[in-house]
């Protein structure tokens, strides 16, 4: 059988026992990444442990990739010593057009673009759709899923 017609595709172990952001410890891994979808709009942006992991693998000169809705991640940074370590730096993520024309605007809390942008960030728009990658030092954002290809390749990058 083919996946999605009834087969269940193989799974890595890692993908069934995802680990606890709290238990993260960033000198272990070389980059963060943070994938797209309203989940990180619910879920992290808000989060201390995901926080304190952008955080600390910002402050150590490590590559963070944050693509589509996963830049949500970065506002919960916003309490970080000395404010949110994005803020004034130059960075993409789903934007208010993008969201308007796929209809969720009108039903979201608050808007991606705007948060970051009252955040202090140097919020980067490009066309509705199309893939923009914005690079800053080690801040690598994708704005939207057709970003998730150049930000992968900008991230293969960074970590040679």
């Amino acid at each position: 059988m083919r996946p999605g017609r009834g087969a269940r595709s193989p799974r890595s172990p890692q993908l069934e026992s995802p680990l606890v952001l709290a238990d993260i410890d960033t000198a272990a891994y070389d980059a963060v990444f943070y994938p797209g979808g309203h989940g990180p709009m619910e879920d992290l942006a808000s989060d201390a442990d995901s926080a304190r992991v952008i955080t600390e693998t910002l402050a150590a000169d490590k590559p963070v990739a944050l693509v589509c809705h996963g830049p949500a991640a970065l506002v919960a940074t916003s309490d970080a010593p000395g404010g949110p370590p994005f803020a004034g730096r130059r960075l993409t993520a789903f934007t208010n057009a993008e969201e308007t024309q796929g209809g969720l605007a009108a039903k979201a809390p608050w808007l991606l673009q705007d948060r970051l942008r009252e955040l202090g960030a140097d919020f980067v728009e490009a066309e509705p759709w199309g893939p923009h990658v914005v690079v800053d030092g080690r801040l690598l954002t994708g704005q939207n899923p057709a970003s998730s290809l150049p930000l992968a390749q900008e991230l293969s990058a960074a970590l040679r």
